[in-house]
């Protein structure tokens, strides 16, 4: 397969979980992809982004050795969306690196309290928060209170995913 054609060829799911097919359990493939979304052209970054974190989320071993990399790019002011939104969905479902606990917290309450940033981002950042607050219970404070200061601004779906939070968190 040529990997950056079939990404640009076009955008679904169809094609999405054709490239998860493809990089199957193939650290070097899933590596070629990982390339792709953090060195190439917007559209290809933004479309690399989708299959990316769906084979994160079945082989999280893939991730380790480019955490660092994948951080920085979701960091940079302007990101786009996809970026966002993928590498949060798939922090969800990872064990995140202790060195990164503080990196990760920043940027997933920087996301979450953000009156700007879009649904599916706040409530995968609540979730990857709500996982890391089991280790960091001293953060629970904070969510709640950005949850308390944002509530009547949040979408329905957003208001469930943060009553699921408060409810653990009782």
């Amino acid at each position: 397969m040529k990997l950056r054609e079939t990404i640009l060829k076009e955008h679904s799911k169809a094609n999405c979980m054709r490239i998860v097919k493809w990089v199957g359990d193939d650290q070097k493939r899933f590596d070629e992809l990982l390339n792709l979304f953090l060195n190439d052209e917007y559209r290809v970054v933004q479309r690399a982004a989708w299959p990316m974190s769906y084979c994160v989320e079945d082989h999280p071993e893939f991730v380790k050795k480019h955490f660092a990399k994948i951080l920085k790019v979701v960091e940079q002011p302007g990101a786009n969306d996809s970026v966002k939104r993928n590498t949060v969905r798939f922090l969800q479902h990872v064990d995140i690196p202790m060195r990164f606990h503080g990196r990760v917290m920043d940027i997933c309450f920087r996301f979450f309290s953000s009156p700007t940033e879009a649904v599916a981002i706040k409530a995968f950042s609540i979730a990857v928060l709500q996982n890391l607050a089991k280790l960091y219970p001293e953060i629970i404070n904070e969510i709640k209170l950005i949850i308390e200061e944002r509530w009547d601004h949040e979408t329905p779906a957003l208001k469930s995913r943060a009553k699921k939070l408060l409810k653990e968190f009782k």
